[in-house]
């Protein structure tokens, strides 16, 4: 075994050792198995799934540890199993956003072509009954208008009335379903030393979760307690899904805390927010009990590690 693959496994025992993690603490948050955990450690990948896993794994124990991933898989490289095996050709391409996009592009367009070309048969239907309604309308509204002149001007009249008042009505309505739309919010309901419990109203049928990264974060999203979706992501990386209509909750825990960010429906999630923790504790609460919470809340959301659950209601 050379020195570099020694000093690799040492490089990454050191660091997780200095951070305080245990190899269980690294496979709760990297949903790495242990063993592999200790094969990258002692430098047995072969052990590993595949040369594809070897960097993809090191990369995630290293960015957890604190350390830089890229840097380092670059610096033991000649270590490490090659990146040109058809494997791991093929699972990169697998994983490249790109690739997919363009696929799911091409079957997009077809799909499109395919609803076009009825809807817009249908339309032109539409529109040459419509045509002729009108032709029928306006032929039969002048024979009215010959035989009774008075007549027919008291009849535009009070068409005349009613369409002022319909649009009126209609516009009142407009008006008032405007007001009655309700904007998202959040409100925190509890806090604790690893993460938050928070409370949304006027949620979607089906919320949407967009998430993003400042720098290398890994998040894994829970709903009714099953794992719906994991994955590490960057700077140039996000990641957006629906919750179904029957959940009642979404949990998020994130490796990264202060680096990822979440939005729902469009809104910014801020589950680091200091102000917008401490506004969601009662008001007839003591100073003293204030000002616990307040250093509670500061120690959650400066903390990397954390679970967040968002209740909708």
């Amino acid at each position: 075994m050379s020195e570099n693959k020694i000093t690799l496994g040492k490089t990454l025992r050191d660091a997780r050792i200095a951070k305080g993690f245990t190899l269980d603490d690294l496979q709760q948050t990297t949903k790495i198995q242990k063993r592999y955990l200790i094969a990258i450690e002692d430098q047995n990948f072969d052990e590993l799934p595949g040369d594809f896993y070897v960097r993809a794994f090191i990369k995630q124990y290293a960015d957890m540890v604190d350390l830089d991933g890229a840097e380092l898989l670059k610096q033991f490289d000649s270590a490490l199993p090659s990146t040109q095996t058809q494997e791991y050709v093929d699972k990169v391409n697998e994983n490249n956003p790109e690739t997919r996009s363009q696929q799911r592009k091409v079957d997009d367009r077809y799909v499109k072509l395919r609803r076009t070309i009825p809807v817009i048969g249908i339309v032109i239907v539409v529109l040459v009954v419509l045509v002729g309604i009108w032709v029928a309308a306006s032929h039969n509204g002048s024979n009215t208008k010959k035989d009774n002149v008075d007549s027919s001007s008291v009849s535009v009249s009070g068409s005349s009335n009613k369409s002022s008042s319909s649009s009126k009505s209609s516009s009142t309505s407009s008006k008032s379903s405007s007001k009655k739309a309700k904007t998202p919010s959040f409100k925190q309901l509890s806090t604790t030393t690893s993460g938050s419990t928070w409370e949304m109203k006027n949620a979607s049928s089906k919320p949407k979760v967009a998430l993003s990264a400042s720098s290398s974060a890994w998040v894994a999203v829970s709903v009714g307690g099953a794992t719906t979706w994991q994955g590490t992501l960057s700077s140039a990386t996000s990641h957006t899904m629906n919750i179904p209509s029957s959940a009642t909750s979404v949990t998020f825990k994130f490796g990264n805390a202060p680096a990822t960010k979440v939005k729902v429906d469009g809104k910014t999630f801020d589950f680091t927010s200091a102000t917008a923790t401490s506004s969601a504790t009662s008001s007839s609460t003591s100073d003293t009990t204030t000002t616990t919470t307040s250093s509670s809340t500061s120690a959650t959301t400066t903390s990397q590690v954390q679970t967040v659950t968002l209740e909708f209601k």
